[in-house]
């Protein structure tokens, strides 16, 4: 039986709590946060937890195997730090760190313990991003073009974070995942209505190898809640709504005949020949909860006693794609150049 305390009960840590304790083979002893209000909540819901305002209660047990840190990001990596050396197994919520000297250090540290250390990207356990993945890879939609995202609402704001770590470390992190790939060069625009110092709405255009250009829109200042990414490639464009529970993932049929421009057009019909309007198609898929694959996978990293390290590059990837974006925000979106391996 493996045994997990959170640390952080705010907005994620109830949903940890609730999805390990559906898996077999693990329980949540403890659970850790500053606000006794909370604590007394999750009391309610979990009678058999333990919970306390004091997270060395929780390094201090020695029946805690692992540990989830879901706490504000300038917190992850002492936290952490601490955690692995009380010889904890560590899962921290997104973002992983702050900076990828942090991160570095972080998963050095786990293996002189020997002990893991995990980021919770948790799109990277999603299905519907996983199929997409896989189409990628198989050539499906043929050489990729372009891709954009677009993940709005009007709210959560948060205080420790601007909307760009918050939200569009989601979309760098998928991005990266499907293409396995990480930008050469990125560039970014934000802006601070409510707050001065904290953006609320970002733009972020990123370079990919092969002339693959992707575009992200995020904010939690705008009228629409929107989670869709769309790709477009030489032979089938697709869209996924992570907001649709029945369809998310749309593939269509179409592209520009290119070998048409061998002979030219004088009529609106003739050009309507050069395009291939084809059908959509919407497959339906099993979806199963992501921040349970994510649990599922965490446990059996535990069992292994190692974390694959491509999931820890692209951990680290994301981090220092952030810092890249944070200086083009610095320098009103110059392009800054990145030099990831």
């Amino acid at each position: 039986m493996i045994k997990i305390g959170i640390i952080g009960c705010g907005h994620w840590g109830p949903n940890f709590v609730r999805t390990f304790n559906k898996l077999k083979d693990t329980t949540v002893k403890y659970v850790c946060d500053l606000d006794s209000k909370r604590l007394r909540e999750i009391k309610k819901r979990f009678s058999s937890v333990f919970t306390s305002t004091s997270f060395r209660d929780i390094l201090k047990d020695s029946e805690i195997d692992a540990v989830v840190i879901a706490t504000p990001a300038v917190t992850h990596y002492q936290l952490a730090k601490e955690a692995l050396k009380f010889g904890k197994n560590v899962l921290i919520e997104k973002p992983f760190v702050l900076n990828p000297q942090e991160a570095n250090y972080l998963i050095r540290l786990a293996k002189r313990v020997n002990k893991i250390i995990m980021p919770g990207h948790i799109f990277e356990y999603h299905d519907g991003v996983r199929i997409i993945r896989n189409y990628t890879r198989e050539g499906k939609l043929g050489k990729i073009y372009y891709m954009y995202s677009r993940r709005t609402n009007l709210g959560p704001i948060r205080n420790d974070v601007n909307a760009i770590w918050d939200l569009a470390l989601h979309d760098i992190s998928i991005f990266n995942f499907i293409l396995d790939a990480v930008p050469l060069k990125i560039s970014a625009d934000g802006f601070s209505y409510l707050r001065s110092h904290i953006e609320d709405v970002g733009f972020i255009t990123l370079y990919y190898p092969q002339d693959i250009i992707a575009h992200i829109h995020v904010s939690w200042l705008d009228p629409r809640k929107i989670r869709e990414i769309v790709m477009v490639g030489d032979k089938k464009m697709l869209m996924f709504d992570d907001l649709d529970g029945n369809f998310p993932l749309k593939f269509y049929d179409k592209r520009v005949m290119k070998k048409k421009y061998e002979r030219p057009y004088y009529t609106f019909e003739e050009f309507k020949m050069i395009i291939k309007d084809g059908q959509v198609s919407t497959p339906l898929i099993k979806i199963r909860e992501p921040l349970l694959v994510e649990c599922e996978s965490f446990l059996e990293y535990i069992k292994k006693g190692r974390v694959p390290e491509e999931v820890l590059k692209r951990g680290i990837d994301v981090v220092k794609i952030l810092k890249g974006i944070e200086s083009s925000l610095k320098n009103k979106g110059k392009e800054i150049n990145l030099s990831i391996r």
